[in-house]
Protein backbone atom coordinates (compact mmCIF):
# COMPACT_ATOMS: atom_id res chain seq x y z
CA UNK A 1 0.00 0.00 0.00
CA UNK A 2 1.27 3.33 -1.16
CA UNK A 3 -0.05 6.26 1.27
CA UNK A 4 0.77 9.61 0.48
CA UNK A 5 3.14 11.67 3.12
CA UNK A 6 4.49 8.12 4.29
CA UNK A 7 1.04 7.90 6.19
CA UNK A 8 1.19 4.31 6.44
CA UNK A 9 4.63 4.11 8.01
CA UNK A 10 2.42 5.85 10.76
CA UNK A 11 1.19 4.51 14.15
CA UNK A 12 -2.23 4.29 13.94
CA UNK A 13 -2.20 6.24 17.61
CA UNK A 14 -0.83 9.22 15.47
CA UNK A 15 -2.73 9.07 12.37
CA UNK A 16 -6.26 9.62 14.23
CA UNK A 17 -4.55 12.58 16.03
CA UNK A 18 -3.67 14.39 13.01
CA UNK A 19 -6.39 13.11 10.72
CA UNK A 20 -9.27 11.72 12.69
CA UNK A 21 -11.80 11.40 9.84
CA UNK A 22 -9.55 8.53 8.30
CA UNK A 23 -10.84 6.51 11.17
CA UNK A 24 -14.37 6.98 9.88
CA UNK A 25 -12.80 5.26 6.63
CA UNK A 26 -11.24 2.18 8.81
CA UNK A 27 -14.66 2.25 10.21
CA UNK A 28 -16.58 2.16 7.31
CA UNK A 29 -14.48 -1.35 6.55
CA UNK A 30 -14.99 -2.76 10.13
CA UNK A 31 -11.16 -1.71 10.95
CA UNK A 32 -12.10 -1.23 15.11
CA UNK A 33 -8.54 0.43 15.21
CA UNK A 34 -9.95 3.39 15.93
CA UNK A 35 -10.24 2.97 19.35
CA UNK A 36 -7.74 0.59 20.26
CA UNK A 37 -5.86 2.18 23.18
CA UNK A 38 -2.33 0.41 22.44
CA UNK A 39 -2.41 2.44 18.57
CA UNK A 40 1.32 1.24 17.79
CA UNK A 41 0.40 -0.31 14.84
CA UNK A 42 1.50 1.15 11.63
CA UNK A 43 -1.86 2.02 9.32
CA UNK A 44 -0.28 -0.06 6.51
CA UNK A 45 -0.39 -3.10 8.93
CA UNK A 46 -3.69 -2.02 10.14
CA UNK A 47 -5.11 -2.53 7.19
CA UNK A 48 -3.21 -5.80 5.60
CA UNK A 49 -3.79 -7.72 8.82
CA UNK A 50 -7.74 -7.39 8.59
CA UNK A 51 -7.84 -9.98 5.74
CA UNK A 52 -9.92 -7.58 3.75
CA UNK A 53 -10.12 -8.23 -0.35
CA UNK A 54 -7.94 -6.98 -2.63
CA UNK A 55 -10.67 -4.28 -3.72
CA UNK A 56 -11.23 -3.18 -0.35
CA UNK A 57 -7.25 -2.56 0.53
CA UNK A 58 -7.44 -0.57 -2.29
CA UNK A 59 -10.34 1.37 -1.79
CA UNK A 60 -9.37 2.11 1.44
CA UNK A 61 -6.03 3.10 -0.11
CA UNK A 62 -7.36 5.38 -2.44
CA UNK A 63 -10.32 6.91 -0.12
CA UNK A 64 -7.09 7.91 2.04
CA UNK A 65 -5.28 9.08 -0.29
CA UNK A 66 -8.17 10.89 -2.08
CA UNK A 67 -8.93 12.76 1.71
CA UNK A 68 -5.02 13.96 2.12
CA UNK A 69 -5.05 15.30 -0.96
CA UNK A 70 -8.29 17.53 -0.93
CA UNK A 71 -7.04 18.59 2.41
CA UNK A 72 -4.16 19.92 0.51
CA UNK A 73 -1.37 17.23 1.64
Amino acid sequence: MEFKNNLGDWAIQDVMVSYPEIGDILNRFEIGCVTCKVGICLLKDVVSIHGLSKDDEANIEEEINTYLTQKGE
